[in-house]
């Protein structure tokens, strides 16, 4: 049986998820040899809510850190990528308190999550885990695209200029619609992504490679810069990924020979990441948008609910309005919180296994995910 299956079967309520989350996270630190374990961590199916690394993350991920005392640190990481700038603030954080550092990837850190990874001296992914290409996004004429695919299509259009001694009058409003500053900045976020993780991956990740394997020469500090600058330039060039969400796998990183722990082949902790990851998903079907925690503590943001928010709730319960998917009949469902409560006037109760039976056609409609979701904004159990 699969590990999502299984916590399905189980039915457990949000403090159980929790309780369970933190257990595997232990478990995690437990076979890693006692290392801390931070998790910083989005839901990548809500792009509505704010779940890009900002500014607002600093707070949070710095009060994680205050609750770890160890000296090497796993960082847990799921994000969709976000501010470069801020992403160097938090690796500031990170290695001003621990020089050993490993980048667990459960699933995706892509742009902006995969800068933060080549900042550890380690990063671990299993098959199903993916980074992204580096190349910085902006936006232009209200449009987001990549700026080395508008640098490179400056580029062309100079080339084509050249070459012909004429300009394609095609090309004229482009030119009209952006400034020489506008093509600097984009040329300077470009610049920003390679450098970071170029000084990243020199500096940490090939901290401890001293010989080469083939010729057992030593390896000085010109080819560290030099390999690190080379994979920088694969991460950032659009021309061979073409678009920004492309994922780049265990065997894409390992051509460009980038070192990467595989999961796969770890035994029990693939087991205990690949449990934290469903469990972390399972989160993220109530309304929690991000999640900031360690084996002790936790920090949660809350988006308002995509589900059908409580028509009444009133300390001790609270009352949803649910529709069949196959009659669309509504059905006013009481959810009592902590503790037993009357049943309001034309409410059902809430279903014993989390499965509401229509009374007009006998459809079933699983509230497994709405439960959590009235727990986790109440801090109550929704007793059944």
């Amino acid at each position: 049986m699969g590990a999502y299956t299984e916590y399905l079967d189980r039915r457990m309520d949000f403090g159980q998820l929790s309780e369970e989350r933190k257990r595997q996270l232990q478990r995690i630190s437990s076979l890693r040899g006692g290392r801390d374990v931070l998790v910083f961590a989005a839901d990548l199916n809500k792009p509505a809510a704010p779940i890009s690394i900002n500014y607002a993350d600093i707070l949070p991920i710095q009060d994680q850190l205050d609750n770890l005392h160890g000296e090497a640190l796993d960082l847990i990481l799921e994000t969709p990528g976000g501010s470069g700038e801020v992403t160097e603030d938090i690796v500031r954080l990170i290695r001003a308190r621990y020089a050993a550092v490993a980048v667990i990837v459960p699933g995706w850190a892509k742009s902006a999550g995969t800068i933060l990874a080549m900042a550890g001296d380690e990063i671990i992914m299993g098959p199903a885990s993916a980074l992204g290409p580096i190349d910085a996004q902006i936006t232009w004429q209200g449009k987001v695209f990549s700026a080395d695919a508008l640098l490179e299509g400056m580029e062309k259009i100079k080339d084509e200029v050249e070459a012909t001694g004429n300009l394609n009058k095609a090309f004229i409003p482009i030119l009209q619609g952006i400034s020489p500053g506008e093509l600097q900045s984009a040329e300077n976020a470009l610049k920003f992504a390679k450098e970071l993780v170029t000084g990243w991956l020199a500096r940490y990740k090939f901290r401890d490679w001293t010989r080469h394997r083939s010729t057992e020469q030593p390896v000085t500090d010109d080819e560290r810069q030099a390999r690190a600058q080379e994979i920088a330039s694969q991460l950032c060039d659009h021309r061979r990924w073409l678009v920004h969400g492309r994922s780049i796998k265990i065997d894409d990183l390992r051509r460009m020979r980038l070192r990467v722990t595989d999961l796969a082949e770890q035994g029990e902790l693939n087991d205990a990441v690949h449990r934290y990851h469903t469990l972390l998903q399972m989160t993220f079907a109530t309304n929690i948008y991000k999640v900031f925690e360690t084996p002790t503590s936790q920090i949660l943001r809350f988006l308002g609910p995509p589900a059908p928010p409580p028509e009444q709730s009133a300390g001790d319960m609270a009352v949803v309005e649910v529709a069949c998917g196959k009659c669309r009949q509504k059905t006013r469902v009481q959810a009592n919180l902590g503790r037993p409560q009357p049943l309001g006037e034309g409410c059902v109760p809430f279903p014993k296994d989390d499965v509401f039976r229509c009374p007009n056609c006998g459809a079933e409609t699983h509230l497994g995910d709405l439960r959590r979701q009235i727990e986790a904004q109440s801090r109550r159990p929704v007793i059944r």
